[in-house]
């Protein structure tokens, strides 16, 4: 049995608020640390220049920048630097963006696949110190002079969530933040990952695929299924009905959720949202969380990367899970954490 990996998944208002979300992270145990870095959101790059300087241990990911509004080339530039800074403890997570955001730059990009794909080639050649142009898949605009001038390899994982950018993960990429929402959709996200490594004469073991799950954690079980209630109705009209469905779920019972958030309804929304909904995430209390992880775990998850709401005092939950809930679930490795 490999060790495990935990992660966390931060954002906030400004940039040290998430620094401190950070230091809080590599105090509480945890391995690894992602905050965003979405067109018109949080200035992620400056924050995780800050996390670098910041903190000693933690390895820390950009969850995820995309290759629309950044060139490969200058993400290429700063995922070198950032290694440089941090002593190689930078995990570049790319995705494809959000069109919604682009469109509100006036930007028209190649579709997702396609664009994530050819940034992830091109950017391993530059940030190993060799030219894209001629490379297969990278695409056909670069030139011979397309090196950097300092560059540093970095591992490159991907954001997927649809069948195609899975694949696209598998057969590419050094790791996988895929969504799981329930968290036992990420069985099937390793199904399509393993088929799509195959392609490519690798396989499932060649990547660290994380499942991000949204989590709810306190001391007190029903201020935790609260939260994550209301979290739920803040996401029902998001989720795809497909993926609801093929876990088990009744889209039908989320349409009811939206439908009361759209009328301004948003307490009775929350009230609406049942234990079979509550599903999507892992909430209670440690002990719950514990179990929730460990089925996870036993099941061959060897990666679990806890996303918001997180609790009703996100500092507090941090803390219970360093505290109580890692190294519980690392007793089932017989592995310490270093």
């Amino acid at each position: 049995m490999s060790e495990l990996t935990f992660s966390i998944r931060i954002g906030g208002q400004g940039v040290m608020p998430v620094v401190e979300k950070a230091l809080l992270a590599e105090e509480a145990g945890f391995d690894q640390v992602w905050t965003g870095n979405d067109l018109f959101g949080e200035p992620g790059l400056v924050t995780l220049a800050a996390i670098a300087l910041r903190t000693t241990r933690i390895r820390f990911g950009s969850g995820v920048i995309d290759p629309v509004s950044l060139n490969p080339a200058q993400i290429a530039m700063f995922a070198s630097g950032l290694q440089e800074i941090s002593g190689d403890r930078f995990l570049l997570g790319l995705g494809a963006g959000s069109d919604v955001f682009f469109s509100w730059a006036g930007i028209t990009p190649p579709k997702p696949v396609v664009r994530t794909r050819e940034a992830v080639l091109a950017i391993r050649e530059l940030t190993h110190g060799r030219t894209p142009a001629g490379v297969p898949g990278t695409g056909e605009h670069w030139t011979p002079n397309a090196r950097l001038r300092y560059h540093r390899p970095v591992p490159i994982y991907i954001g997927a969530m649809g069948p195609k950018m899975l694949d696209l993960t598998g057969r590419i990429a050094d790791g996988a933040l895929p969504l799981c929402l329930p968290p036992r959709h990420v069985y099937g996200v390793v199904e399509q990952l393993r088929a799509g490594a195959a392609k490519t004469g690798r396989t499932i073991d060649d990547l660290d695929v994380a499942a991000c799950v949204w989590a709810s954690i306190s001391d007190d079980r029903d201020e935790a299924r609260t939260l994550m209630a209301r979290h739920i109705a803040l996401y029902s009209g998001s989720l795809s009905t497909d993926a609801l469905a093929a876990n088990g779920l009744d889209p039908q019972e989320f349409a009811r959720t939206q439908k009361l958030m759209l009328e301004g309804r948003e307490d009775d929304a929350v009230a609406s949202v049942t234990d079979s909904m509550l599903q999507l995430g892992i909430v209670g209390g440690a002990g719950d969380v514990i179990e929730q992880c460990a089925q996870l775990i036993d099941a061959g998850v060897r990666h679990i990367s806890f996303g918001p709401p997180m609790g009703p005092d996100p500092t507090s939950a941090v803390r219970l899970i360093g505290s109580t809930v890692l190294p519980a679930l690392r007793r089932l490795t017989g592995k310490a954490h270093p």
